[in-house]
């Protein structure tokens, strides 16, 4: 498997799938419907901002209730309508912009930081490449799902439980269907056969998971035992992968250095390095090639430094002790902002706050300053850091999801446009973007080992999505009302969107088992079809509520 996939390259086709999403928002949003459609927190809260026809009179009613989309730090409904009132297409233009400035710094946090650390924990812990594979691997490649669903089940709002449940549906449809269907019609002429055993325990589990999920939603709600019996399940998938691997002989479908050479696990979606090689190739004169590198450097720059600030990395290739001792630094500040960003900055407790943030960062910082050398990062004491590392890219990763979902909302309230369909459609598009240019990539390029681990990680993506991400969101929500229940409304069209998942597995299993295990073009065919009945279905659905 020696195919390269660069990280510039990478990063033009996320960059473009942007620019399609872009456009397809706007097409989307072009013409709105009625806002009856969105399910408000309050029968008086924000929908009655259908009531007024102009932004100043909802400015003025905005500012006489609590905020409808109370996630994120900025009130984007204020925002739009507060200061935008003669100009509301710049304002909506500059909301979209926002999205997918939001999409990028989550994709790019989970592959730039998040997966950096937890391949170094890997090997520190001297992690098995199957186990690794199915708890750290999966844990990065699902981190936007993961963070999306916490921040949907336990933000501060508690409303918008309908979108982090249809993220994890609209994502599994989106993997199982499009990315496998993709695949499958790729590699009809090469005629590469899948893995019986690993293919079976895979659909088993997943059906299991569904089904699980679907009783969940049919019940209507679910008690703290309840919600670590699904989470659980996933722990029940590792063990019997590992035990598979350890006595059956399976386990290259999750080799872990194979996966690496996906190229979106641990480089950055765009690598600065890289950039630049790549613009020295295509333009040639130099006072051209000056400025393009000085536009792309400012542009990426808001995006880049907070986090290079906040964010300890210790890698070979990436190390720098300045950043490293700037990082351990304003670490601390920054968790002490966001534990004091709801408080009075006068009030005492946020003094102590502040105060014990910057202490705590100018002590480590110091103490990185002395134990630390300029060409090397440290080989004692890597634990620490790594650990810092996993602590802040998660924070970021939840920062970022908060804003994604809050935004969301916000656009729903904005254009009549339900929450839960932004959470199937645009918010499981772009956490399934990396799934669909790595996957297809490796397996085009990879020969048909790539195109094993990669059809496999189809299945092995959403399982953990469904069982861990959207598990553990159930579990602490729960936890916070045990020993009560939580009500989860049923919604029979999730429902449908499950049964088009199912759907979606029986004929992958149908066709491969009568092909011998051989991808081909029927297969990927039907898939596609599956999915995009599944979405005009639930498009037309909601439409016709208005």
């Amino acid at each position: 498997m020696g195919f390269y996939f660069s990280s510039i390259r990478y990063g033009y086709l996320r960059i473009t799938f942007l620019l399609v999403l872009s456009c397809v928002l706007s097409s989307f949003f072009a013409t709105p419907v009625d806002s009856s459609a969105i399910k408000p927190k309050t029968e008086h809260g924000c929908s009655a901002l259908k009531h007024f026809h102009d932004y100043e009179s909802k400015c003025s009613y905005l500012k006489t209730i609590d905020r409808c989309a109370s996630q994120g730090f900025i009130d984007y409904l204020s925002f739009l309508y507060c200061n935008f009132q003669k100009f509301p297409l710049l304002g909506q233009s500059l909301l979209f912009l926002w999205l997918l400035a939001l999409f990028y710094v989550l994709g790019h946090t989970a592959s730039e930081y998040f997966c950096s650390s937890l391949e170094s924990l890997s090997k520190l812990l001297n992690l098995s490449p199957t186990v690794a594979g199915v708890t750290l691997l999966s844990l990065g490649n699902g981190a936007p799902d993961l963070f999306a669903s916490l921040v949907s089940f336990m933000g501060e709002s508690k409303g918008t439980y309908d979108v982090g449940l249809n993220t994890v549906v609209g994502g599994s449809s989106f993997v199982t269907c499009v990315v496998v269907g993709i695949i499958s019609i790729s590699l009809r002429s090469r005629r590469v056969q899948i893995e019986r055993s690993a293919f079976i325990r895979d659909i088993c589990f997943f059906s299991v998971a569904i089904g699980s999920l679907a009783l969940i939603l049919v019940y209507g709600k679910i008690n703290f035992w309840g919600a670590l019996g699904f989470c659980s399940l996933y722990a029940v998938y590792v063990a019997f992968v590992y035990l598979s691997w350890r006595f059956g002989g399976e386990g290259g479908e999750f080799d872990l250095e194979s996966v690496h050479k996906r190229g979106s696990l641990s480089e950055p979606i765009l690598q600065r390095d890289n950039l630049d090689h790549e613009i020295e190739d295509v333009v040639v004169n130099d006072h051209q090639r000056h400025y393009l590198k000085l536009v792309v450097w400012v542009m990426t720059l808001p995006i880049y430094l907070p986090r290079t600030l906040t964010i300890p990395v210790v890698s070979e290739a990436k190390w720098s002790k300045p950043t490293a001792v700037a990082s351990v630094t304003f670490a601390p500040v920054l968790l002490s902002f966001l534990w004091n960003w709801k408080m009075s900055p006068t009030s005492v407790e946020a003094g102590i706050v502040y105060l014990t943030g910057c202490s705590v960062g100018i002590v480590l910082g110091l103490t990185a300053l002395a134990t630390t050398k300029n060409s090397n990062p440290p080989k004692k004491w890597l634990l620490p850091w790594l650990a810092g590392g996993f602590v802040m890219s998660m924070t970021w990763s939840y920062i970022s999801a908060q804003e994604l979902v809050a935004l969301l909302t916000s656009l729903g309230y904005i254009f009549g446009v339900s929450p839960s369909i932004l959470g199937l459609t645009v918010l499981a598009w772009g956490n399934s973007i990396g799934d669909l240019i790595t996957n297809v990539t490796m397996a085009l390029h990879d020969g048909d080992e790539g195109a094993q681990v990669a059809v496999s990680g189809c299945y092995a993506g959403p399982i953990f999505n469904t069982l861990f991400a959207l598990g553990i969101s159930l579990v602490g929500c729960a936890w916070e009302d045990y020993p009560l229940s939580i009500v989860i409304k049923t919604d029979p069209r999730l429902l449908e969107s499950l049964g088009f998942l199912v759907i979606g597995l029986v004929w992958s299993f149908l066709v491969l088992f009568s092909n011998r295990m051989r991808l081909g073009g029927v297969m990927g065919i039907g898939l596609l079809v599956i999915y995009f009945a599944s979405l005009s279905i639930r498009i037309v659905q909601t439409v016709g509520d208005s």
